[in-house]
């Protein structure tokens, strides 16, 4: 088993503001993501905020894990086929395209980590569903965070949900812990079996942050070394929270004014 770090009250408090900071980047973007605007200028737009308005560190910016050349900007954006880390440049949305933005900040030593869907215009009926499917994924990944339930709860409830509405889930990337440290243990994958891998505990702090394709699982990667594709040229879509185990279940850290609520069935369940 792996050593997953347990935080302090004063790591929580840190990682709370942090992921509130991320969050509001979200906010502060979301009238700009619109037909005509490039997704470098959405990066320009958002490193400014981050380092004028909030004082915080995008965490991504020259990024270098093992294998990696270092990360060149400040926030991903992902587009239509784009799994995960697509870097930003001269391309120009147009009326249709899906969009993930994907923030990680740094804010007095601590990473918060978030990310949204966006459409451009008016989506097409399988781009929204496949949004829409993925945002319950992610939520009724996060509804099973208790202390003594096992990361595979979260995996195999993402799965479940995404292959019955004729999705699949990406296994190449998924979900980690964080802190101090922008990916640290756990790995929280997205598939899985319930019962398995490592039992959750009050004071973890981790992402869930499945990706997944309208098509298949299978990926590519595109000669800059960081992007990711649908292999089929299929949609991808993604969305992001940062969550605390707490004592009795789960806390989302990356909420702001401009946090979608959770799905109606969540809301529910919560209430009951």
């Amino acid at each position: 088993m792996t050593s997953i770090s347990i935080k302090t009250a004063e790591d929580i408090a840190g990682m709370r503001v942090a992921g509130r900071l991320a969050s509001e980047v979200l906010d502060y973007i979301t009238p700009f993501v619109k037909a005509g605007v490039t997704t470098g200028e959405l990066d320009r737009l958002c490193h400014e905020y981050m380092t004028n308005v909030q004082d915080t560190i995008p965490a991504p910016l020259n990024y270098c894990p093992p294998g990696y050349t270092p990360y060149p900007k400040a926030i991903c954006t992902s587009v239509n086929d784009v799994i995960c880390h697509g870097i930003p440049g001269d391309k120009v949305l147009k009326s249709g395209d899906v969009v993930n933005l994907d923030i990680t900040v740094i804010k007095n030593g601590y990473h918060g980590d978030t990310s949204r869907m966006f459409y451009v215009g008016e989506p097409s009926i399988m781009a929204k569903r496949l949004g829409d499917i993925t945002y319950e994924c992610m939520w009724l990944g996060i509804a099973k965070i208790k202390p003594g339930a096992h990361l595979g709860d979260i995996g195999h409830v993402i799965q479940q949900h995404a292959e019955k509405a004729g999705y699949s889930v990406v296994r190449e990337f998924c979900g980690h812990g964080i802190g101090k440290v922008f990916h640290e243990e756990p790995q929280v994958l997205h598939y899985g079996r319930p019962g398995t891998l490592e039992r959750l505990e009050a004071g973890m702090i981790f992402t869930v942050e499945p990706m997944i394709n309208a098509g298949r699982r299978d990926i590519r990667e595109m000669g800059d070394g960081w992007t990711i594709k649908t292999k089929d040229r299929s949609l991808s879509a993604q969305w992001e929270h940062t969550v605390l185990v707490t004592e009795t279940g789960y806390e989302i850290l990356t909420v702001s004014a401009g946090t979608p609520p959770p799905p109606a069935f969540i809301q529910q369940a919560s209430a009951a």
